[in-house]
């Protein structure tokens, strides 16, 4: 609930400074919603786009040298002794 009236005091105060021109009580709000989106992406810690494309790569190369050694392994198993 305090989150709520943040955004409507917020929205309260834009109305007593006196802009009422669509155009600038839509810049506003959209700037209050950015600004708690990205404080909730903060709190949660998450990656940006770049981090997780590095770390793809990094899986997918693992991915490729785990089936090379697994294909040595079966090589070996299957050799039988003489």
């Amino acid at each position: 609930m305090s989150k709520s009236k943040l955004v409507i005091d917020r929205l309260a105060k834009l109305f007593e400074q006196g802009l009422v021109s669509y155009k600038d009580l839509n810049t506003e709000i959209l700037n209050i919603l950015r600004s708690k989106k990205d404080e909730i992406i903060f709190r949660m810690k998450l990656a940006s786009k770049e981090e997780i494309e590095i770390l793809n790569k990094r899986i997918g190369n693992l991915e490729k040298k785990l089936e090379k050694f697994e294909k040595k392994l079966s090589k070996k198993k299957t050799k039988r002794a003489k």
